[in-house]
């Protein structure tokens, strides 16, 4: 090769480089002396094109013969690019052969140069290209590959992915109606179909007339804008609007896509007849299975059934008048609400409350008639719901045939849906005011007077408490045993007989007494006694009762849902609805007449504040005196500061419980925080001790905190600071409740393909549960919290044979809680160290998993059945909880919480 300089000569039949461009090595034959002038490129045998330092603008049309110089206005075409358009072409020296030039723009030349291509050849060119040593250029050849193969096998061509119609929407899809004052209001696809159809028009025309390449071209532009803008509009360039609005106008992609498109809108979510919506009112009268429907609304919602029951019952002659009867609201007669209490008999309906995140969104209830306009629910019904009667609606849907019918009530019936297809916990549980009532008879009275003393005799403390020495339920000791004098004094031989006392004013519920009890002698009060009797009339066993009860402790909110949940576990749904009936009766009753409620003299103020903030005002004066003598870095002093609030805080904290378990038992705000019934600790610390360190927008913390609480009222300063923390929770929970709902959509579209195929996919691959974790402090291992280990074990099928305790746990076999309680101890005493369980990780079923790989269905706490749907169970486990949250933001009001 030789590489030739500007202006030298080159034999014919050399080879020769054009040293401008050495990096393209373009070499070819010459034929004959090949001259170069100035800084120009050899084009030779196939005419191939070179830049060039002057540029020249060549135009269409003229044609080159062989070994002409390319005069400015040539056009060449280059049979290695196929046709190519060149619009700048840099002094071309020589051409060999001359070839005829076609340019296009847009689709129409791509769709040219698709027609040109010879699949098969294709084919066979990228086989060998798959051979190549480079690992990139293999990849891109199997890529390529695929999509060749994919057209061959199905017999379609790559030219026919160029549109050459367009698909018109049918005219009832994309309507034009009159609207008052003789105009018409048509649809946004109407005004995108006409610029296409005008400009469509134009192009045949001008075609038609020889117009110049550059209208043509222009027009052509338009055309594809306008195709562009009919199947999506604004995805290229700017979006086309209507006249005078900013409104961009909705094309087929706008139609079809989105919350608001034909496939979401109208094919998965569809208007449905007999339904109706209310606001939602409470129905503590309800049984857990039922709901008040308003009668107006149940009359429109069985209408034709009531029309038939009313032709069968002769109140009207014929279908068509008894609708006209019902047509007349004022005076309809009792006996179409006769006819109407029978034909709701034994059905279902099914409530629903917006946002639906879980399965209990939806759930069957059996109608009750009632007055007025608002639907009754079952207050213990409201957390699966995440209902309350601050103005909620709720709708209302008839499923209409008897296999509808048959469905809703074995599946769907609140009383069969009592546990949390996420947790397995209890969702219908005692709550506020329900656990008020019941840990209010079932927390006993401790007094100071006369506490600790000893007496020899019964007589002597009976004698004491007469002379007023001595509290009734004070702790003392009588011939070297403890006791009170309530239970010396009052020995009951029945339940019947103290709670009589209590009605004769006697006693309180709270009093510590002597009763004997199911042949036992019990030292407890009155209150607690007549819980267990509650408890016993629900279950229809005053035994089982007793086993299920604890019946030493107040009955606060943990404790009623392990009642439930126990109850479940031993007795089945049917006790469980008929006892959660029972504790919503006796709990509402009992905090109605135990007159709990909250004055602002409940919030009492510990006395030691005072002297906990002098002690925090000292050591921050500590602090700034380090910071000014230069021993402390400002991000040293800043990280002390808040280390200091945060611990004054915790103590001011402590004093306020403190102070309400030694002096105040039975203040309301303890009363209902204890209990669980309603506020936290963080709250009840706002209300009487103080509000602490605030957040800034920016969620860093003040360093400045807020030294009162709200029962002694903010300083303007403080109020100023609180306001930040309190602005950026709200602004918090509307922004992020759309992320939450988002991700539990595509949760559910990843998962919602997984169901239970089989019993057993036969798989020997298992996972193994820790019942250890290391301690960062220690650096030892520290068995895990019971709760962790409760979830991560029951109901999961053990994998392996395991000994605990002298018990074998045979393979295969479902863990129960009891089982889980024997591990928990057999880990404690040091025999275990994991469990092996079978883990839908692991299961080798396709296209889903099996009932032993999954394990339990926790809302029914036994294995789950073959067809259940666990994909969509587990996506909405993971975004219910999320959306709650978000939109609950527990508001702390911007308190930082450390």
């Amino acid at each position: 090769n030789v590489v030739v300089p500007e202006g030298a000569h080159v034999q014919a039949g050399e080879k020769v480089v054009a040293a401008i461009d050495p990096e393209e090595e373009v070499i070819a034959e010459a034929e004959g002396i090949v001259h170069l002038h100035e800084p120009a490129s050899i084009v030779v045998m196939k005419a191939r094109l070179y830049p060039f330092e002057e540029d020249v603008e060549v135009t269409t049309g003229d044609r080159v013969a062989p070994g002409d110089a390319l005069a400015d206005g040539g056009r060449v075409k280059s049979e290695i690019y196929g046709r190519v358009e060149v619009d700048l072409v840099r002094n071309v020296v020589r051409v060999v052969e001359s070839y005829d030039i076609d340019a296009r723009m847009g689709a129409e030349a791509i769709q040219v140069l698709l027609k040109e291509l010879d699949l098969e050849k294709l084919e066979a060119e990228l086989l060998e290209e798959m051979k190549h040593p480079s690992r990139a250029r293999r990849a891109k050849a199997r890529k390529r590959l695929e999509v060749v193969r994919a057209f061959l096998d199905s017999g379609n061509r790559p030219e026919w992915m160029i549109l050459e119609a367009v698909p018109v929407l049918p005219p009832d899809l994309r309507p034009m109606v009159q609207v008052d004052g003789g105009r018409f209001a048509t649809s946004d696809l109407n005004d995108l179909y006409r610029r296409l159809i005008n400009r469509n028009n134009r192009l045949k025309k001008l075609l038609a007339q020889g117009a110049p390449e550059i209208i043509i071209r222009n027009e052509k532009r338009m055309l594809q804008e306008a195709v562009d803008a009919v199947i999506d509009n604004g995805r290229r360039g700017s979006p086309v609007t209507n006249p005078g609005s900013e409104r961009p106008l909705r094309s087929l992609t706008d139609i079809l896509s989105g919350k608001q498109g034909r496939f979401r809108q109208n094919l998965l979510g569809k208007r449905v007849d007999y339904s109706g919506r209310s606001v939602i009112v409470v129905g503590p009268q309800l049984k857990l299975h039922q709901c008040g429907l308003p009668k107006r609304m149940a009359l429109e919602l069985f209408k034709p059934f009531l029309l038939k029951k009313m032709e069968e019952k002769g109140i009207a002659p014929n279908v068509k008048a008894a609708r006209r009867m019902l047509e007349r609201q004022r005076d309809i007669k009792d006996e179409v609400w006769d006819a109407l209490e029978e034909v709701i008999h034994g059905k279902v309906v099914l409530l629903n409350r917006a946002p639906t995140l879980h399965r209990l969104g939806i759930q069957a209830f059996q109608p009750v008639l009632v007055e007025g306009q608002s639907i009754q629910l079952h207050p213990l019904v409201c957390e699966a719901f995440n209902a309350d009667f601050d103005g909620d609606q709720m709708a209302v849907h008839v499923p209409l045939s008897s296999f509808a019918q048959a469905e809703a009530r074995i599946q769907m019936l609140s009383a069969h849906n009592l546990l949390s297809p996420a947790s397995g916990e209890p969702l219908a549980k005692p709550s506020r005011d329900i656990i008020l009532g019941l840990y209010y008879i079932t927390q006993v009275r401790r007094e100071k007077k006369g506490a600790g003393r000893e007496f020899a005799t019964p007589e002597e403390a009976l004698a004491a408490h007469e002379r007023g020495e001595v509290a009734l339920n004070a702790p003392i000791r009588v011939a070297g045993k403890e006791t009170s004098v309530g239970r010396l004094k009052f020995v009951f031989a029945n339940p019947d007989e103290a709670l009589l006392a209590v009605a004769h004013g006697y006693l309180d519920l709270q009093d510590v007494v002597t009763v004997r009890y199911l042949g036992q002698r019990l030292e407890t009060s009155p209150g607690r006694v007549l819980f267990a009797r509650i408890v016993g009339e629900a279950v229809g066993d005053e035994r089982v009762a007793q086993e299920l009860l604890q019946m030493d402790v107040p009955q606060e909110k943990n404790s009623l849902k392990d009642l439930v949940y126990q109850s479940f576990l031993r007795l089945g749904i049917e006790k469980t609805a008929r006892l959660l009936d029972a504790l919503k009766y006796y709990g509402f009753t009992l905090s109605t007449t135990s007159g709990i409620t909250i004055g602002i003299d409940d919030a009492v103020i510990p006395p030691e504040k005072q002297r906990y903030l002098e002690e925090a005002d000292k050591k921050l004066r500590q602090i700034e005196q380090a910071y000014e003598m230069g021993f402390l870095t400002d991000r040293e002093r800043y990280d002390q500061v808040i280390q200091l609030w945060t611990e004054t805080t915790e103590k001011v904290t402590q004093a306020v419980f403190k102070n309400f378990e030694e002096n105040y038992p039975f203040n309301p705000l303890y009363v209902m925080a204890q209990s669980g019934a309603r506020g936290n600790p963080q709250q009840i610390r706002q209300l009487c001790g103080m509000r602490g360190l605030m957040q800034k927008p920016s969620g860093e913390t003040f360093e400045v905190p807020v030294r009162s609480s709200f029962r002694e009222g903010l300083t303007v300063l403080e109020y100023f600071i609180s306001s930040h923390g309190a602005r950026k929770g709200g602004a918090d929970t509307a922004l992020r409740t759309a992320d939450s709902g988002y991700l539990t959509r595509k949760l559910v579209d990843v998962a919602h393909e997984i169901v239970v195929r089989e019993a057993d996919c036969g798989t020997t691959n298992f996972i193994s549960v820790p019942l250890f974790q290391p301690d960062e402090v220690t650096r030892t291992l520290r068995l895990r919290k019971r709760s962790d280990i409760e979830s991560g074990l029951y109901g999961r099928v053990l994998a392996r044979e395991v000994e605990v305790l002298g018990q074998r746990l045979e393979e295969g076999r479902y863990l129960t809680l009891e089982d889980v309680g024997l591990i928990i101890k057999a880990a404690e005493a040091g025999e275990i160290k994991e469990v092996p369980v079978r883990s839908p990780l692991t299961c080798q079923t396709r296209y889903g998993v099996c009932q032993k790989c999954y394990g339990y269905d926790l809302s029914m706490a036994r294995p789950v059945s073959i067809g259940e749907a666990v994909g969509v169970v587990a996506a909405e486990s993971i975004g219910e909880p999320g959306t709650q949250l978000t939109m609950r933001t527990f508001h702390t009001g911007g308190v930082a919480v450390g």
